[in-house]
């Protein structure tokens, strides 16, 4: 197992850690929101309780895609399933629409009819306030996860939302104690649906870009070029190809034409090991191939791999 995998491996095995943490952390405090809810009969309450419940199942389908990504490589599937965790980070995004939906058009409804409003600021204020210190302890949990693995920032984004909406509900529960305005209610649930709405959108714009195979956004396509072009032997470099099978797993293949005497030499070998050397050095990419060619057979190849 090369040292890149070797940090890959203890790197999920970390994140599998935080989720299960975060996991306990949420289910404790949602059944709290949930219950507080009904009491306290608080729509922004109840949105809170909706937006954790979503990020349960996120956090659930988090795991067990990281569990899922471990499975090794098999001639079916020859990059393995790591491809698992950018759909679990697609599963919480559409999650994150969802409830942001829900808890949007029942935020307008109660704003529309506020007389069957009958919410209770004080119970509203303690159980909003016992969320935000779990899911504060959440957040750092899963903290450093989130620069790591798709999964990961889907997971943080959705506690990180959490926090946001627990200081919502815990302002609204001030507004209502002290002014009566149980509008202020409804008015936290709609910013509760705001607040989650752009990070869901984010989270989605991300992931579609490993699925479509965009350059992850950290590769600089020209400067790997320029480099290949300055290795001793290189000729031309076309048919260039940068994408990533998860966030963290760049990939790059490429046609590179060489000077005839590295054929006639046998050196191509040599020249391999610096090629992925260097990508591995610079630019963090372990998995790279190139076609090594002399001049004659890049003349042949279609104008569109150029």
């Amino acid at each position: 197992m090369s040292s890149h995998e070797h940090h890959s491996h203890a790197s999920r095995s970390t994140n599998r850690a935080r989720l299960l943490i975060a996991i306990g952390i949420v289910t404790a405090v949602l059944v709290v929101e949930a219950a507080g809810a009904v009491l306290s009969g608080s729509l922004a309450l109840l949105a809170d309780a909706g937006h954790m419940l979503s990020d349960l199942l996120g956090l659930i389908i988090a795991l067990v895609a990281s569990i899922i990504a471990l499975r090794p490589a098999s001639d079916r599937h020859t990059f393995g399933f790591q491809r698992a965790e950018v759909l679990a980070a697609l599963a919480n995004g559409v999650i994150l629409l969802v409830v942001a939906a829900f808890v949007g058009s029942e935020g307008i409804s109660r704003l529309i009819s506020p007389e069957t409003d009958h919410v209770q600021g004080v119970p509203m204020l303690v159980i909003a306030s016992i969320g935000l210190v779990a899911n504060v302890a959440a957040l750092l949990v899963l903290r450093g996860g989130d620069r790591q693995s798709f999964n990961m920032r889907g997971a943080y984004l959705e506690v990180f939302g959490d926090t946001l909406g627990s200081i919502a509900v815990i302002v609204a529960g001030i507004v209502i104690i002290t002014t009566g305005l149980v509008a202020a209610d409804a008015i936290a649930s709609l910013a509760i649906a705001v607040m989650i709405v752009p990070r869901a959108f984010v989270l989605l714009r991300d992931v579609v870009g490993v699925l479509i195979q965009s350059a992850p956004k950290e590769t600089d396509v020209q400067q790997i070029r320029r480099h290949i072009i300055e290795t001793p032997g290189v000729l031309e470099v076309h048919d260039v190809h940068v994408w990533a099978i998860t966030s963290g797993e760049p990939v790059f293949s490429a046609h590179v034409v060489v000077e005839p005497k590295i054929f006639a030499d046998g050196a191509t070998g040599e020249l391999l090991d610096r090629l992925s050397g260097c990508l591995t050095a610079h630019f963090d990419v372990e998995h790279s191939t190139f076609q090594l060619e002399p001049a004659e057979h890049a003349g042949h190849e279609h104008e569109q791999h150029r």
